[in-house]
């Protein structure tokens, strides 16, 4: 019985999904806004009745758990093989500014925010909680950003060229600092934690083969192989006391011979699996542990706290950095109000703050909702910006002189491609 209804709930969690990722489309949204919606009302919905206990009957929810998981390691794989920074060096100053100011002014509100709250939600361990909240706050997830980028035709652009420049900076930081936070929960020896530069040795040595395999007439046996040494890095990264998505993105960023036409199809349909498929569970799974019952006022009022850290703290210390980093006023909030994209990066994040006991309930619910009102946000104040600038005679979709200094292959072929825009 238990197989009978996993099944039928996959089916009901793919439709439902897409219906609210269209539905999300047609109200100028990224469908990853309507998806995660959806997977929150389905639980809230299934939660404490007898309905709930049948369709998400215990082997059930264990077994979508586990689909889950798998569709976080392979999404956590595109996104590593999607990341490019050798991009930002078109951008250079511009790019330096935003993703400092971008990970600085957020990770330090969010650290006295996790002061303010530490005694309230009571966490195993106190400094943990503190930086975890701290690394929350300065999250941007490059897929929502460059599908907001591209809908918005802001590819070409100083204002999408930037903002996906300085996102790629930003995306590369955070989980390099998530990865101490998450060693200082010790669950596994401190040995381990040793061995963590013999991986990433071993994982650079592993290029040549993967390059010359994937070189061979048969790629689909190559890349076989190739998603074979995936799931043993994320194993690897698990065992190292990190987590199964370091092992899946690194291995994605240190995939080699990006200009390969095989490669880069068999990424694509990979993407495109993880958008059609799989990552719709993981939303219905990572809402599974959301509980809005019994906030109260309390927690309405810690829930405006939190917007108002992590919506302020991303777009002034983003806005700060583009200034700094020479952009003129208009672009420089446009490029601060992409940054405070999170999306599915978000949700990453706070499911792996949720396992390691960091998060509780309440806060990990509190949270969601932030990450789902800040992507949902993001295109409504892109458009108020555009309407002020356009009153102003000027335009952030044209090309500034600014952006005629740059070259345009930099600019042109940041990581927009295929299934990945979709996958988010």
């Amino acid at each position: 019985m238990s197989d009978l209804m996993m099944l039928v709930d996959i089916a009901f969690i793919v439709i439902a999904a897409k219906v609210a990722g269209q539905l999300g489309t047609r109200l100028g949204q990224p469908p990853v806004v309507g998806e995660i919606a959806v997977g929150v009302l389905l639980a809230t919905a299934l939660r404490g009745n007898a309905v709930g206990g049948v369709v998400l009957a215990a082997g059930v929810k264990s077994a979508l758990h586990t689909i889950a998981t798998l569709g976080i390691v392979l999404f956590m794989f595109t996104v590593g093989y999607h990341w490019e920074p050798n991009r930002m060096r078109g951008f250079g100053r511009a790019t330096a500014g935003i993703a400092t100011g971008s990970l600085v002014v957020p990770f330090v509100l969010g650290t006295s925010l996790g002061f303010y709250f530490v005694d309230r939600y009571h966490p195993v361990d106190r400094l943990q909680f503190i930086l975890f909240l701290g690394i929350t706050m300065s999250i941007t997830a490059l897929p929502v950003l460059a599908r907001i980028v591209e809908d918005r035709k802001l590819r070409g652009t100083v204002v999408g060229g930037v903002a996906l420049a300085s996102s790629a900076a930003v995306d590369g930081s955070s989980w390099a600092v998530l990865a101490v936070i998450i060693a200082l929960a010790g669950g596994a020896p401190l040995w381990h934690l040793l061995l963590v530069p013999p991986y990433l040795i071993a994982l650079f040595a592993l290029r040549p083969a993967l390059a010359r395999m994937m070189r061979q007439p048969n790629g689909n046996t190559g890349f076989g192989v190739i998603l074979a040494w995936l799931f043993l890095s994320a194993a690897a990264t698990q065992w190292l006391g990190l987590h199964v998505v370091f092992g899946a993105f690194l291995f994605g960023a240190v995939l080699p011979s990006r200009d390969l036409p095989v490669l880069r199809e068999q990424m694509d349909e990979l993407a495109r699996l993880c958008h059609l498929f799989l990552l719709p569970i993981f939303f219905v799974v990572a809402a599974l542990d959301v509980n809005l019952t019994g906030i109260g006022l309390g927690g309405i009022a810690d829930l405006g706290i939190i917007l108002t850290v992590a919506i302020g703290g991303k777009i002034c210390g983003s806005y700060a950095g583009a200034r700094a980093g020479g952009l003129p006023g208009a672009q420089a909030i446009s490029v601060a109000t992409l940054m405070n994209a999170r999306g599915v990066t978000e949700l990453v994040v706070l499911q792996i703050g949720l396992q390691l006991h960091v998060l509780n309930v309440q806060l990990y619910s509190l949270l969601v909702l932030m990450a789902l009102l800040t992507t949902a946000a993001t295109g409504p104040l892109l458009s108020l910006i555009g309407r002020r600038t356009e009153r102003a005679g000027r335009s952030l979709t044209g090309k500034s002189s600014m952006l005629e200094a740059l070259p345009d292959a930099e600019v042109l072929v940041l990581p927009v491609r295929g299934g990945e825009l979709e996958a988010a």
